[in-house]
């Protein structure tokens, strides 16, 4: 605010320095011109004289400054306009990889620099959308083969009864695959897009945790898989069940998908003042440090061998939907060893942004 009142103040007394300095100079000059004059009386065609002289010198002083605020201005303004649309025109064009210089004329490097930043962001979006149709094509083309073959192979009249039941039922499992998959990627793009927004309810998170638990009973009986849990119990938080439900799922498939035969997960919960934090541990192949720079990228798979049981949109989904609810995620991993993915959720109506 001071700075602008500095501004205007200066502005006001240039301004004022040269108008006077016009001012007093005409009439100096035209005064001058009187007393030059023989006649002591000065007669209307010496005042007529000496005030078009005068109006002369204005005129000229006039023209002089006029040459100097065109040169100013096409130093000072269109020049760097000019460089500044040749740029973005090349932007709207379709070349984000076009920056614009830094300029010695004060006052633009800022809208420059906003520019650039613009175009960069625009740059990793472009890259992020171009990445995303690829992958989204990869995945989708390949369950549509699998259907296609399978589809061939059931059109053989020969075949018996055995395999048709066989080829039936990996053709419900692809397509199992794929509905998951358009799923995912539907409610990846409404949150991304903020088109949802959270339908906050009081829940009892220590509920909630338990029952989705117990939801993976048959997957973790099948696996013979040892399940620790430390659940404080009654721990109530304002938040949207539907959105937080997404989190444990994802959370808790990943869990069971790689932790071998005969290993454990561990669950845990507790509350610090207004911070619930949840983590989800398991003795599964673990990350190397590349892996989890990744691990919440889309369509990003670190382990390949397990490529068949998911999509990689999961985790992507658990990102979104943890920022959508004001809360964080981390995990700690190490190859070999299992990892550990901690949660922490504040009430929304709490939460001070």
């Amino acid at each position: 605010m001071l700075k602008k009142i500095f501004t205007v103040l200066y502005s006001y007394l240039l301004f004022f320095v040269f108008v006077s300095f016009i001012i007093t100079s005409n009439i100096l000059l035209f005064l001058n011109l009187l007393q030059k004059s023989t006649e002591l009386i000065y007669t209307e065609e010496n005042i007529r004289n000496a005030a078009l002289f005068t109006f002369c010198n204005a005129a000229f002083i006039a023209l002089v400054f006029s040459l100097i605020d065109l040169i100013r201005r096409k130093i000072m303004i269109e020049r760097p306009v000019k460089k500044i649309l040749q740029v973005t025109d090349k932007m709207t064009g379709g070349d984000l990889t076009a920056r614009i210089k830094p300029m010695k004329v004060s006052g633009y490097n800022k809208i420059i620099n906003n520019i650039n930043k613009m175009a960069e962001e625009l740059s990793g979006i472009e890259t992020l959308r171009t990445d995303f149709v690829a992958n989204v094509s990869h995945e989708i083309k390949t369950p549509l083969s699998v259907l296609q073959n399978y589809g061939a192979l059931l059109e053989n009249p020969n075949l018996s009864e055995e395999k048709r039941i066989e080829y039936a039922k990996s053709i419900t499992r692809v397509t199992r695959h794929l509905s998951e998959l358009i799923t995912n990627i539907l409610k990846l793009n409404k949150l991304e897009s903020q088109q949802l927004c959270p339908n906050l309810e009081r829940i009892n998170l220590s509920e909630m945790l338990c029952e989705c638990l117990i939801g993976f009973e048959s997957e973790w009986e099948r696996k013979n898989l040892e399940i620790e849990s430390n659940i404080e119990s009654d721990v109530f938080i304002n938040t949207d069940i539907e959105m937080l439900l997404i989190v444990w799922t994802n959370l808790f498939s990943n869990a069971l998908k790689f932790t071998p035969d005969g290993g454990k997960i561990t669950l845990t919960l507790k509350k610090t003042g207004n911070c619930s934090t949840v983590s989800i541990s398991d003795t599964g192949c673990g990350m190397d440090r590349k892996t989890m720079e990744h691990i919440f990228d889309k369509f990003y798979q670190g382990d390949t061998s397990h490529s068949a049981k998911g999509n990689g949109l999961g985790l992507a989904l658990v990102k979104q939907v943890i920022g959508i609810l004001n809360g964080e995620i981390t995990v700690e991993s190490t190859p070999g060893a299992g990892s550990t993915f901690t949660v922490k959720l504040w009430d929304i109506a709490d939460k001070t942004y």
